[in-house]
């Protein structure tokens, strides 16, 4: 770890996500390099070494901080509003993901080698952020609907989160990736981050019977 204050660690650290996330808008994962997000920051690339020893680290530190966003938008609706019907709950979390497209964007990629190119300890720290995201969906549960089962809760919970991985491609098609359907005679309909979510949402908590 460099020397320096915790502040000043800190600040380092925001600055090679920022610089991540900026060149995420235009580029793809497989694109973006240590090297080009050294040249997008004001300190010298072999810095960022201090930091993150991969390109993965730093998508992991910017996939945890999306998750963190989308935890603190959860908990202030949920501190706000004391009740909500199914059909309110789907549209709060339809809501919520519909802002937070990089979130799903970053997810669609494989979170397999993200986690794997990623040491212990940033691996740790993305799971507590993770895991909160978990709780705070499930406090909600409990929170609106408190006669939902542990397992029926357990049930939402483990069918919702695998299927954030797959909102982005759903949602976000490229004329490439269009014209190839169409070549191929595969039916597309367009539908948005808060249609698709929307329409789970309510199916898993049974809306339409």
């Amino acid at each position: 770890m460099p020397k320096g204050s915790p502040e000043l660690t800190e600040a380092r650290r925001e600055e090679i996500i920022n610089a991540c996330e900026k060149l995420y808008q235009t580029m793809s994962f497989k694109e973006i390099t240590i090297k080009e997000i050294g040249n997008a920051t004001s300190f010298t690339r072999t810095s960022i070494y201090n930091y993150f020893q991969t390109k993965e680290e730093i998508f992991l530190a910017l996939l945890k901080r999306e998750y963190e966003l989308w935890i603190a938008s959860l908990r202030r609706t949920m501190e706000r509003v004391e009740t909500m019907t199914r059909d309110e709950f789907a549209s709060m979390l339809a809501h919520s993901l519909e802002e937070r497209a990089q979130l799903l964007k970053i997810l669609s990629m494989n979170h397999y080698d993200m986690e794997t190119g990623s040491r212990p300890e940033h691996l740790a720290a993305f799971k507590v952020a993770y895991g909160e995201a978990i709780r705070t969906v499930e406090a909600g549960l409990d929170k609106y609907f408190p006669a939902m089962t542990t397992a029926e809760k357990q049930a939402f919970v483990y069918t919702f989160f695998p299927f954030l991985f797959g909102i982005y491609p759903y949602t976000y098609v490229t004329e490439k990736q269009r014209a190839a359907m169409e070549e191929a005679g595969v039916d597309y309909v367009s539908l948005s981050i808060y249609e698709l979510t929307y329409r789970c949402v309510k199916k898993l908590l049974e809306v339409e019977r």
